[in-house]
């Protein structure tokens, strides 16, 4: 897990709160009817939601399309949206819902592969040249974790993929999902845990290792 000296915590937080304040801002003015302020908001979120729809449905095209209606769907159901509510979450609790209703309409659940595949060219991280073992051996890694990640119950597996690929906080995370901050750091710790055996299983490792 990442872990952040005061400092940066500090800088996080007030980062956070200044882009808070400017989406509050936006969404205020978009609701009135000005529609530049929403397309700004569009901007500042559309990569994130792009690649979270990405790894929930696993094909570019069909979260290309998820996405843009995840924004139509914000745009239209703006007059509901409130202060209160972290925009941010909001818009997510859209994606994802949008993004669940086209995998129940193919009565499966699945998670995209962490493993950069074709479609996600588009979004890897900048490449810092590592020495080719060390590249060989991240894959075989970022390979055991997907077969593990995979293994787990659905609720598990997308709650990872919240707290630990989006870097959502507990309180966001209970927003999003509609349950309670307790419920999340309960369903977090029991998926770190299964995740974590089924890795050591995978990569033939003692649990006492």
């Amino acid at each position: 897990m990442i872990r952040f000296t005061p400092e940066q915590s500090k800088a996080k937080r007030m980062t956070a709160e200044i882009d808070d304040g400017e989406d509050v801002q936006l969404a205020a003015r978009a609701q009135m009817g000005d529609r530049p302020a929403f397309e700004q908001l569009v901007r500042r979120y559309q990569d994130r939601v792009f690649r979270f729809i990405l790894r929930m449905v696993g094909m570019r095209d069909e979260a290309m399309d998820l996405a843009q209606e995840t924004f139509l769907k914000a745009y239209r159901a703006l007059p509901g949206w409130r202060p209160e509510a972290r925009f941010s979450t909001w818009l997510f609790q859209i994606a994802r819902n949008t993004a669940l209703d086209a995998l129940r309409r193919r009565r499966h659940i699945d998670f995209v592969s962490l493993t950069a595949s074709p479609d996600e060219k588009a979004i890897e991280p900048c490449d810092t040249a590592p020495l080719p073992e060390e590249r060989l051996a991240d894959k075989q890694r970022i390979g055991l974790l997907e077969r593990a990640l995979r293994e787990l119950p659905v609720e598990q597996r997308e709650i990872l993929l919240l707290r630990e690929l989006e870097d959502m906080s507990y309180a966001d995370i209970a927003a999003t999902l509609n349950i309670e901050v307790g419920t999340v750091k309960s369903r977090i710790a029991r998926a770190r845990v299964a995740v974590l055996a089924h890795y050591r299983h995978h990569a033939g490792e003692s649990c006492h290792d």
